[in-house]
């Protein structure tokens, strides 16, 4: 494999290649294929109302959701779900909340690669006897689908003359619990994941992800959501706020939480939805033992957004959305003596897109200003693409990406922080009834001021897998992943990783 670098901090040829591996992606799987041809579904499906039953009709597609309307289009998610009303990966999530964290980017497509999808662009394959599907367990009005994967992997990082090599055990569990009400929806979320060295050196990356929705039908054509959520990861040596040196980074806990309204006006919709997130930061360790504390990072960040879409048909909505937000950091000033307390607001236009099980997601195009308490501190101002698209180019096949623009402040004294810019996109697709393929691939190019002391960086991964279904309860899961931070100045970092696994699942 050949890895072209682009030290010279050429911005054009970086969009170009984003844009080159979608359409490429895309390309590749709507060439015309042996499988199904896949209809148009003309029922509409509306986000977070998934099928509270779950069942399916008896010629093997999905059973029609009867469920109170929100006529949000729903983006099918990529990441790992039980089925495809699962919540959006948290990386390409549209509520108007963080799109990227610190951890690793790698290791999150390595989770979603081992995950098989309960079905495939919404159409329940027929199994053979008494088929594959995941049913789940009964606990009273809610219903439980746990799983666990156990692999083991091999990894080789290296950055410059540095090697580090290293085989391990990981556990993944994730579970959902979603309530089959006659009217209102609880689903909460669950992911884990426990990684042990059995031999050679490298950082372990544990990563816990809960997310709790609880959907209210009000009336007069209202519906609220109600969500919390906790995350914990230890942050990566590759991002740019991770501490030099450090033998074990800071461990990562964020609390979330949030309250939406959307509600229907005719042919207006409308959106309010209030966001607020508790980040905390543990100490991190040195080489020596010696530990350095992070509380300065510390911070509460809040978000109001509000949208106004008008519908030109059930299809197609163009909308307008304004946001506005605040991060005050618990210590007033940082280690270094600079006011990381910030306001930032910013707005955009674009339109939601819903043709059933064939095509929907939305595209929006704005602008994001971030100022910050410290005069010394240089505000950040960036256009912005956000969105996610759900395609699926025939039957058993499908295509999601994933557009987000973010501002992540930094811990350099003097530097505000940078503007980061990801691509992410995954293709599923059914290669027989009880074999499933997957292709997950993104970039990420995180952009800094003129005036500051950092260098741009780009992060390119890529991740392939396939899960063969032994039975309803039994997985077998094989994937291999490889990540580049291709650095203007220092160091790249290329990182290879494989892994074979079990899944055990109800």
């Amino acid at each position: 494999m050949s890895i072209w670098n682009d030290k010279a901090g050429g911005r054009s040829l970086r969009l170009t290649a984003c844009a080159a591996s979608a359409l490429l992606g895309c390309g590749v799987l709507a060439m015309p294929q042996q499988s199904l041809s896949q209809s148009l579904n003309t029922s509409q499906t509306s986000a977070n109302n998934p099928d509270p039953t779950g069942g399916t009709s008896t010629d093997g597609l999905a059973a029609p959701d009867t469920s109170p309307k929100s006529k949000t289009p729903k983006v099918a998610t990529s990441a790992g779900s039980d089925g495809p009303d699962a919540p959006l990966n948290p990386r390409l999530r549209l509520d108007g909340t963080d799109t990227l964290t610190t951890g690793s980017i790698l290791n999150d497509d390595m989770r979603r690669i081992n995950t098989r999808d309960a079905s495939v662009d919404n159409v329940t394959v027929k199994r053979p006897g008494d088929g594959n599907d995941q049913q789940g367990i009964q606990l009273g009005s809610f219903t439980l689908r746990p799983s666990v994967n156990q692999s083991v992997n091999v990894e080789d990082k290296r950055t410059g003359s540095t090697d580090e090599k290293r085989t391990y055990l990981e556990t993944d569990l994730r579970s959902t619990l979603t309530s089959d009400w006659s009217l209102h929806q609880l689903t909460i979320t669950g992911d884990g994941t426990w990684q042990k060295n059995v031999s050679g050196t490298g950082e372990e990356q544990p990563n816990v992800d809960i997310k709790a929705d609880l959907r209210l039908d009000l009336p007069s054509e209202t519906t609220a959501h109600v969500t919390a959520g906790y995350q914990f990861f230890r942050e990566s040596t590759d991002d740019p706020n991770a501490l030099a040196g450090a033998a074990k980074q800071s461990a990562v806990n964020q609390f979330d939480g949030g309250l939406s309204l959307e509600r229907d006006f005719g042919i207006l919709r409308g959106t309010t939805a209030l966001a607020l997130t508790r980040t905390i930061y543990s100490n991190a360790v040195l080489s020596d033992g010696t530990s350095v504390t992070l509380s300065d990072r510390n911070q509460t960040a809040g978000t109001l957004r509000g949208r106004l879409g008008y519908e030109l048909s059930p299809a197609l909505i163009p909308f307008v959305e304004a946001t506005l937000g605040r991060t005050l950091y618990d210590d007033e000033r940082d280690s270094s003596g600079y006011e990381r307390s910030s306001h930032s607001y910013g707005g955009k236009a674009g339109i939601e897109v819903d043709l059933g099980e064939k095509l929907k997601g939305e595209l929006g195009i704005g602008y994001e200003q971030t100022d910050f308490q410290d005069p010394r501190l240089a505000s950040i101002g960036t256009p912005t693409i956000d969105g996610a698209i759900a395609w699926s180019p025939q039957r058993g096949t499908n295509v999601d990406i994933g557009f987000s623009t973010s501002v992540q402040p930094s811990t350099t004294a003097g530097d505000s922080g940078y503007v980061a810019y990801q691509l992410t996109e995954t293709i599923t697709h059914q290669m027989t009834d009880n074999l499933v393929a997957k292709l997950t691939g993104g970039t990420i190019w995180r952009d800094y001021p003129s005036n500051s002391s950092a260098s741009d960086e780009t992060v390119y991964d890529a991740a392939a897998g396939l899960t063969w279904s032994v039975n309803r309860y039994l997985d077998l899961t094989s994937n291999v992943g490889y990540e580049l931070t291709s650095r203007q100045t220092g160091d790249d970092t290329k990182q290879l990783r494989a892994g074979l696994g079990l899944t055990v699942k109800r």
